[in-house]
Order: structure tokens, then sequence, then C-alpha cells
């Protein structure tokens, strides 16, 4: 895992599906034999076990949030468990859920909600409880909260959203003459402008205009393709615009091709590229944005730019979710809906790692206005893009990786837009016609 952030570490090996419905049968086994809750303590405190998959900055920023959580909630024994991003999370996850006695709240990503089992191994929230604590849909973004809903039920609660963004390097770019006044880059619409913008950055820079991940270029065609109004289904079989799709994967070629952005750039390597000024753009996820903090940069962030349409940006939520219990547990319930309220209520903090918290009376707050660069790009929550929904689809999912498999070829030139089009069709529909593990 990369030690920075939590978002796009190095993959540990994908576990397989036998594996996968062994291991959760298994922990179903002990779940059913084990005894019952543990929700209280001999010391009469509620008991809270939390489980996560933050680590690297935004491990010590939640640390932090817990002791201060700690420190106000005495009545309740929090005790927190963080396990490795990624499939490694997941299928602890779904062991624990299934077992039935693992963790009493957690935390995921809202894109894998639907394929975690809801209603059997994810209980809905109670909305009345998370209302007394002050958290009701009008206090979170309408399109991050529609996320949360299965069916008309509420199955999770939004910490933040996370996106890819657009950073600049503020020395690199006035050099270029591609500042406003105020030091902010300048706006652009459509592909022209951008490709204009990217020539003058790449002038000045002598190399490169922009870096981006080409191994994580899934992100890139999935804001592009969304800005052109692209959808993507998959119910028996892949439907997919043809004609978008090659829009957008010819625009990840011609950047490259016409030098405008190296053809090849890994997770680490992006923002260190940046860092080193061999460009003066990047499209990277805002919680890149402590690393360059630390680095000591003077950089602006602004939304992912307007290349098809509106500057629709890929991305995704941390979310709360409650395990599904065979026995109604209301002490463990209570102490999970107002812990989880709190870290939204508290989440400036969080917002320190990049991340926009989804709680609205925080982003429009004069405290949360004033942090610098993330009220640049606060407006880009609101049109964040989640992947398409399945259950091999969202954060850490098998289709993520297969498209940035395929696509990044289109970066390096061995392979034409066509053909990994073509090749990316072949392996959804592969996911398509695998049964869903849970």
């Amino acid at each position: 895992m990369r030690a920075r952030q939590t978002h796009t570490p190095t993959r540990a090996p994908r576990i397989g599906r036998r594996g996968f419905l062994t291991a959760g049968i298994a922990a179903a086994g002990l779940g059913l034999a084990g005894c019952g809750s543990g929700a209280a303590t001999s010391s009469g405190r509620a008991r809270l076990r939390q489980w996560n998959l933050f680590t690297g900055g935004d491990g010590a920023r939640l640390m932090e949030m817990h002791e201060a959580f700690r420190e106000e909630h005495p009545e309740i024994q929090l005790e927190d468990t963080t396990f490795m991003w990624g499939d490694p999370f997941y299928t602890k996850f779904v062991m624990g859920a299934a077992g039935g006695r693992a963790f009493d709240i957690a935390t995921v990503h809202l894109s894998r909600l639907r394929g975690l089992g809801t209603g059997t191994l994810i209980s809905p929230v109670p909305r009345d409880l998370l209302a007394e604590h002050g958290i009701t849909e009008d206090t979170v973004p309408t399109t991050v909260w529609d996320k949360c809903l299965v069916d008309g039920e509420l199955y999770a609660i939004p910490l933040d959203t996370h996106l890819v963004v657009t950073y600049y390097n503020r020395r690199i770019c006035e050099r270029a003459g591609v500042l406003e006044g105020d030091g902010t880059l300048v706006e652009t619409n459509g592909e022209e402008e951008l490709i204009d913008l990217l020539t003058e950055v790449k002038e000045a820079t002598g190399q490169y205009g922009i870096v981006m991940e080409t191994t994580g270029a899934w992100r890139q065609f999935w804001s592009l393709y969304r800005q052109l109004g692209g959808e993507m289904t998959f119910d028996g079989e892949l439907v997919i615009d043809d004609d978008k799709a090659l829009r957008c994967l010819d625009f990840l070629r011609r950047v490259s091709e016409e030098g405008l952005a190296p053809r090849a750039s890994d997770a680490p390597g992006t923002p260190a590229n940046f860092q080193n000024e061999i460009a003066g753009l990047m499209f990277g996820g805002n919680w890149e944005l402590p690393t360059l903090r630390d680095a000591g940069m003077d950089f602006g962030m602004r939304p992912f730019p307007a290349v098809f349409g509106d500057p629709l940006g890929q991305g995704d939520s941390h979310a709360f979710v409650l395990p599904y219990r065979r026995t109604p547990d209301r002490e463990a319930e209570n102490a999970a809906v107002a812990y989880a309220a709190w870290m939204l209520r508290n989440s400036l903090t969080w917002a320190g790692g990049g991340h926009t918290p989804a709680y609205l009376p925080v982003t429009g707050s004069e405290d949360y206005q004033e942090l610098e660069p993330q009220a640049g790009y606060r407006e880009a929550a609101e049109n964040v893009q989640f992947d398409p929904q399945a259950w091999f689809s969202g954060s850490a999912a098998q289709l993520q990786s297969d498209a940035n498999s395929v696509f990044q070829a289109v970066h390096t030139g061995a392979t034409t837009p066509e053909v990994a089009l073509d090749r990316f069709k072949s392996a959804a529909q592969r996911l398509i016609d695998t049964p869903p593990p849970v």
C-alpha cells in the first residue's frame, strides 16, 4: 500500500470467487456457533467495534478524530481496527459481516455498497435515530445521499467525497501566462482550449504540460465519458456508447501522442513527477493534497476540466455501514449512529487530507471556506461521478482494474482506442457472466 494515502495503493492479489465464498461460509459458520453480542463491557460502557481501511496520512487523521471522540464520549468504548486497503479489507469485511460478531460499524466505499450484501450482510440505517443527531438528506449533497439508498432504504452514512481534480503549479503556470489575477488557473471550455493551455504550459516546462496516472486511466476515461452523457449498464450484457467511449480514449491518446503528457506514469510516480516540475498540471485524486503540501509546493486545485461538457470528475465516497444482526442490539446501534454523526459533524479535521466532507454545514462554514486549496474545488464534490453500478464495479473492484490494464495501452501507443475498447468490452462481459460472490 502507498504510505502517503489510501486510495490507489499497490494491489494485493485478488481473492478468487471460490476462496471468497469459502471464507464467507466459514465465517458464517463461526458466527452461528458463537455467543451473543459483545456491545456491553464489564465497566458498563457501550462497546463500539469500528473497522476501517485508512492508513498513512488518512489513518493518522482518523486516529486524531477517534481520540477526540473518546474524550467526548466516555460512555462509549471505541475499539478501532485498520485493515489493508482494497481486496484484503473487503474480503475481511464479508467474512466479518457473515459471522455477525466482528464489527458494529465499518467504513466502506459507497461505490461498493450494492455488492456487499445490503439486507443480508448490511442493515439499513435507522433514519429517525440519525436525524436525532442532526444528519438528514438535507445535510448531505443529493448526489451522494442518493447513492446511500437501495430500494428506498438508507444503507450508508456518507463521510466525504473524493474525486479526480486538477492540480496546478503556480510558479510554472505564472511563467506560462495561464493564471488569473487572483492566482487561480484560467478556466477552459472544450477540448481545444484545454489542449492550447497544456501546450503553453509545456513550453514553460520544456517537457510536458500535464501528468496523469496512466495506470489508472479509468478515472480520466469515466470523467470524460460522463461529461458526454455516456451511460454504462451490465444487465446481462454490457451496454456502452461506443462513439462516446472512443472519443474519450482518443483524447487520452492525443495528449500522450502530442507529447503533452508522459506516455507512462504510475500511482506513486505521478505526484512525484508533478513535484519534480516536469509538468505544470496534474490530474489526480484530491487525497494527494497532503503529499504535495508536505513537499512545500505552491499549488492550487480546481475541478476536473470541462473537456466535453460540464466539469464532471470520477470519484467515490467513504461511508459508514452497520452490520446485519440476527438478534438486534439497540445499544450497539445507538453507539454506532452516534459515532458516525459525530464524525460527520467534526469532519473539518478530515478535510485536511483533501477529502471534501459530505456534511454540508461543514463545507458551508467559514472555517472550511478559509481552507486553501480545498475550498477551490468544493463544488466538484456536488458533481462527483460514481462508477457504474455492479458487484464488480467501484473502488478496488475488478472493473477498474481491467479498464486500467487495457486503457493504459492507449497512452503508451501500444494499441488503438478501437482495440482497447473491444478488449474492455470483452473483460466487462466476462465479469457480467460471473455469478456475484455475495
